[in-house]
């Protein structure tokens, strides 16, 4: 079974992050494939919509895979990953069709990126979302990534989210706009029919019109920010966080 699963029904193309087990963390061969099924929603007539969603019910997706940290042995290893993630999110970004992320459970750090660059996203109650890394790997985000995120929750907000390392909730994440829809847990498949049907009756050029205009809005005010991630996912405070997470154990901060 792929770790990573595209199926098409109808006019909807979807994506399914298959690692249950280990609550869909991505790893770098998913991020191609989703990459790969943007490609292919734009390139097949038939693709309406794109969906991505988690399988097993428990969690959308849970961050990145953190066990690739471990390779990690310079800031420049931390600019090349984040310049990966920003391309993958800035193609899920670009896709011509809308784009809905399906949320049961987690959906943070990575997970919270690729639903930030999705059009709309539907979730059910229990849902959490969130990038907790200043109290897990002690590592930072792109400043594409900030963007989204600023772009979407405010700078208050992100800011409240990102120092407390805390999770919204599905109704906190609602009221800030967010998230489309909050249903109950186990109804997530009929929120997301409902939240998908009016799409595939509208205007396809108002709808890519309007998605390319607010990515051009939002990449337009995004300045250099290597040298942050240079500094953060070089120190020492990183490469104990990360050993300190795969080992399950607790990790004292130096700001070095």
């Amino acid at each position: 079974m792929s770790e990573l699963e595209v199926t098409q029904d109808g006019p909807v193309l979807t994506v399914l992050f298959n690692r249950p087990e280990q609550r869909n963390a991505m790893t770098y061969a998913m991020y191609d494939g989703l990459e790969q099924a943007c490609v292919q929603a734009d390139e097949d007539d038939s693709v309406h919509v794109l969906v991505l969603r988690g399988a097993g019910g428990r969690a959308f997706v849970a961050g990145t895979d953190i066990s690739q940290f471990l390779e990690f042995t310079s800031g420049e290893d931390g600019i090349a990953y984040e310049a990966r993630i920003e391309q993958v999110t800035n193609r899920l970004e670009d896709v011509g069709v809308p784009t809905v992320a399906a949320v049961e459970g987690p959906c943070v750090g990575g997970g919270l990126i690729l639903a930030a660059a999705c059009d709309l996203r539907v979730a059910t109650a229990s849902s959490r979302f969130g990038v907790p890394v200043a109290r897990t790997l002690g590592n930072c985000l792109s400043m594409n990534t900030y963007s989204l995120l600023v772009s979407h929750l405010g700078p208050a907000r992100t800011l409240d989210m990102l120092l407390r390392a805390r999770l919204l909730s599905a109704a906190e994440a609602a009221s800030a706009g967010f998230v489309s829809e909050v249903c109950p847990d186990g109804e997530l498949d009929a929120s997301l029919e409902a939240l998908v049907t009016p799409l595939l009756g509208h205007a396809p050029l108002s709808m890519r019109a309007a998605k390319r205009a607010v990515a051009r809005l939002r990449r337009a005010t995004v300045p250099y920010g290597d040298d942050l991630v240079r500094e953060v996912f070089g120190s020492a405070d990183f490469a104990a966080g990360v050993a300190a997470f795969v080992a399950r154990e607790q990790v004292s901060w130096t700001g070095r």
